[in-house]
């Protein structure tokens, strides 16, 4: 059995998750009461009954922030009764959310007389902190379209089994800022650049001439085989502390070239370490 919260800042696509969640067959319910989780609960996943196998709620900031401050005790609680419970947060910029908020003209659950967009996007972000610090999973969407977020909830949160570890490699530049929802990030840019190569500057990372001109470089190898054995190391321990998820972001300056043939590298040879590894590149446009 397996329960799934769901929460984040509004306009950031929690209702893009539920409902692509709901299309997989899961059985939804959004915006419940914190206070009423635990009997929602036994209700409906502790009855063992095969329609709420697979059961995902909904969490925003209406509900009072001392029940939001109790979420990752009843979390706990939750997962010492044997149920499997992933917490996904979903987070955005603030320029990105009020742009969505602009574009389609809807009224933040927050805002009112006297509490304009800004200010209510900045309060719910104090009020949903003690959700996204028990989040298992937090997924950045300033840049990610409703397409790519439907993606992305039913190949990592959807196809994940119980006792699992999602492990994704993501490309990133360093140019567009630090991703959000990364756990463990290296910086690349000390590596040779075939950006400065006139032939290989339209290219990407996963082009075979650029392959063919990074897996001959040195340094590239070097750092390649030290990112593996960090990971080597310490990835049985994120297993052993029941980790469900794991995201390594890998950067370079504009992450086309360097970062994006190192995720690669670093996905084909961790296969064997997770039954789910995945690639993501955030700085690519395909």
């Amino acid at each position: 059995m397996r329960l799934i919260i769901v929460s984040g800042l509004s306009g950031s696509g929690k209702s893009v998750a539920l409902h692509m969640l709901e299309d997989l067959g899961h059985y939804c319910i959004d915006n419940i009461p914190v206070t009423l989780l635990k009997s929602f609960v036994q209700g409906t996943v502790q009855t063992k009954e095969r329609a709420y196998e697979r059961t995902v709620v909904g969490v925003d900031a209406r509900n009072r922030p001392s029940d939001l401050a109790n979420l990752p005790s009843i979390v706990r609680e939750i997962r010492a009764s044997g149920i499997e419970c992933d917490v996904l947060f979903l987070h955005a910029d603030e320029p990105t959310l009020i742009k969505r908020y602009r574009e389609t003209r809807r009224k933040h659950p927050l805002s009112g007389e006297g509490v304009g967009l800004q200010q209510a996007i900045a309060r719910e972000s104090v009020l949903l902190e003690p959700v996204a610090s028990e989040a298992d999973l937090i997924i950045d969407t300033s840049t990610t379209s409703v397409h790519d977020l439907r993606e992305l909830i039913r190949e990592r949160v959807a196809a994940r089994r119980e006792s699992q570890l999602s492990l994704q490699f993501q490309s990133f530049g360093y140019k567009n800022g630090l991703p959000a929802d990364a756990d463990i990030v290296f910086d690349v840019r000390c590596l040779p650049n075939p950006y400065w190569v006139p032939s290989l500057r339209g290219q990407t990372g996963r082009d075979p001439e650029v392959v063919e001109w990074l897996s001959n470089q040195s340094d590239v190898n070097d750092m390649l085989e030290s990112i593996a054995g960090y990971l080597q190391r310490w990835i049985p321990e994120f297993l052993r502390s029941n980790r469900s998820y794991l995201t390594v972001a890998v950067g370079c300056t504009g992450g086309q070239h360097r970062s994006v043939y190192l995720v690669e590298r670093l996905a084909d040879s961790f296969q064997d370490a997770s039954e789910q590894v995945l690639v993501r590149h955030t700085g690519l446009k395909f």
